[in-house]
């Protein structure tokens, strides 16, 4: 019996069962929601929280880990729930505190973690906390920032800081006499964080939602919280000739200072001491900076390894390349941002989201969507996927009269095109039925719907016999609970001429993933084993993408594998069993061991 607890123990070994444990966000699959777009339940054409639930089994099916909600707090809607005037309730639109736990509550049923948006930067000139700093209520005097008109003039800007929409940064408010700033849109003051009573304030608003049940917080706009005191001009950057324009100006002094950096430390304080008091999973924070890559690495943790943001958005995906990008391209922009991750912290990937333009419209068409996929899905770390993009949904183009976008309603209707965010923040698409499943029939959706819905929806999706963008979605996802995609190695090499090759790999297992993206327009023929000599002779193809002309579990020689254009693949070895397999047999021979 001693002999076989010892072969029981040599195959959990082998198997690679006992290891180091990962935390639940680090290798997460994470989903965005923006609530005015995933699902109406009560005929308004504005998607809300019990709608939501009911999809909840979606998100499930999906494979994802947890969803993040764009704002749904109460607002005047000037910047569609980023103006807000009460961090601590649910709009009337999307529903109620206790509609919000209920979600809580039934995701947690189907083992799904909620993520809330976090917008610390501002809030709504008609919160309560504006209101009282106008009339300087005692405690209120300084919870936003106010400046005097530039001396020598009657009612002229304290200086020539410019928001990030579009004009002066500074509205004049009659009733207290002063300008106050606001990066954004002149309806979302921005609060003074250099005084310690609004950091308290934003760091208990951090504390009621923890204790609704959410498990973190994506952080809105980081890089605004702080400016340089005295207020001095910015120097012109030479990229505008438009005193009002963003683009006019090098903010050195209103982007990226230290103290930034420090709050979200601060805010990681918050997280890991309530996980410590109330014996709870881990809290997380994403950030979001659109920064250069040395600041973003600022946000992991310090020299003295004091931590901050698990996950310091990755745009690298979205602002680097485009539908003219080379696999020599997607290898550098993948590898600068591996390089900067300190050591003991995990990589993200971020495709989308409801600022930027869609996969299939920023890369070029539909043929790029399971090229995206497979790249991401199976990188290194944590992955972030915006509502639709599994399903390959595009841009819809908006009318000037339908455009619902503040950024691009400060516009003209020659220009509006240039801000508008409207075209990837349209209802989801469910079904082929009216209005898409979004809502009711005889209902107007807030956005205008894509006219191609009826066919490029969940559903066909789901019952067609052929493949699909969400099938090669769902097989990725499940590839990426294994030890391969987990704990391997990672290499990458371009073949050819504009063949991306990742290989990820873990030993104990013996299993191997190898991902091609053929992302030319020309067929290419190549040899994997330049990548890893240990490749066997021949591979299977896992994952095919869906203009690919191969069948899943085919073989192919892995000297010689052909890829048509924009054709796309996931191969692996024949390696033994699987690790679930491995598991029963061993979970088998200890019991028989037991027994005997």
């Amino acid at each position: 019996m001693m002999h076989l607890c010892w072969v029981a123990l040599l195959l959990v070994v082998g198997s690679g069962v006992i290891r180091g444990q990962k935390d639940w966000w680090e290798t997460a699959g994470f989903y965005q929601i923006y609530p005015r777009s995933f699902q109406d339940s009560n005929g308004d054409g504005i998607g809300d929280l019990n709608g939501i639930t009911s999809r909840l089994p979606y998100l499930k099916s999906l494979g994802i880990t947890a969803f993040w909600l764009s704002p749904i707090y109460p607002s005047p809607m000037a910047d569609f729930g980023y103006d807000i005037s009460n961090f601590i309730d649910i709009h009337p639109s999307f529903g109620t505190l206790a509609d919000f736990k209920r979600l809580v509550d039934e995701a947690k049923k189907l083992d799904l973690r909620v993520i809330l948006d976090f917008v610390p930067n501002h809030s709504s000139d008609e919160h309560e906390w504006f209101k009282k700093s106008v009339n300087r209520e005692a405690g209120f005097e300084d919870f936003y920032v106010w400046q005097d008109p530039k001396p020598g003039t009657v009612r002229d800007p304290p200086n020539n800081w410019v928001a990030a929409w579009y004009g002066s940064a500074w509205e004049w408010s009659e009733e207290r006499g002063q300008f106050y700033l606001h990066q954004f849109h002149k309806k979302q003051p921005d609060l003074n964080y250099r005084n310690p009573a609004v950091v308290q304030a934003m760091k208990a608003v951090l504390r009621f939602w923890l204790d609704q049940g959410v498990d973190g917080f994506r952080v809105d706009a980081v890089p605004w919280l702080f400016e340089t005191e005295g207020f001095p001009d910015e120097p012109l950057s030479g990229h505008s000739s438009d005193p009002l324009s963003q683009n006019y100006l090098r903010h050195i002094y209103t982007l990226d200072l230290p103290e930034t950096v420090d709050m979200v430390y601060q805010w990681r304080e918050v997280m890991d001491q309530y996980k410590r008091e109330r014996n709870t999973s881990t809290k997380v924070l994403m950030t979001e900076a659109w920064s250069p890559l040395d600041v973003v690495q600022t946000y992991f943790n310090d020299s003295n390894n004091r931590q901050g943001s698990q996950m310091p958005f990755n745009f690298q995906l979205i602002t680097r390349l485009d539908k003219n990008s080379k696999a020599s391209d997607f290898k550098t922009v993948i590898d600068s941002w591996l390089d900067i991750i300190p050591p003991g912290h995990s990589a993200n990937w971020v495709l989308g989201n409801h600022d930027k333009r869609r996969v299939a419209s920023r890369m070029g068409g539909a043929h790029m969507v399971d090229i995206m996929a497979m790249i991401e899905l199976t990188l290194p770390g944590i992955t972030v996927t915006y509502q639709g993009e599994e399903i390959g949904m595009h841009d819809v183009d908006i009318s000037w009269a339908d455009t619902q976008d503040p950024a691009a309603c400060q516009l003209t209707e020659q220009t509006y095109q240039e801000g508008t965010r409207d075209p990837a923040r349209t209802p989801f698409q469910w079904d082929s039925s009216e209005n898409a499943g979004f809502t009711n029939a005889s209902v107007k959706p807030w956005l205008p719907l894509a006219t191609d819905y009826q066919t490029l929806n969940v559903k066909v999706q789901e019952d067609t016999t052929q493949n699909s963008h969400l099938k090669v979605f769902k097989e990725l996802m499940k590839l990426r609970g294994t030890n391969a995609l987990v704990w391997g190695s990672y290499k990458s090499q371009v073949l050819g001429n504009n063949v991306l090759a990742i290989v990820r790999s873990f030993p104990n297992d013996k299993r191997t993933f190898v991902t091609l993206a053929n992302i030319g327009s020309e067929l290419e023929t190549v040899d994997v084993s330049s990548v890893d000599s240990t490749l066997p002779q021949n591979l299977e193809f896992r994952v095919v993408g869906v203009s690919s002309k191969n069948s899943v579990k085919s073989a192919v020689a892995t000297k010689n594998i052909q890829l048509q254009p924009y054709e796309t693949v996931v191969l692996s070895n024949k390696a033994f069993g699987s690790v679930q397999n491995v598991s029963f047999m061993i979970f088998a021979l200890l019991t028989l061991v037991v027994l005997n």
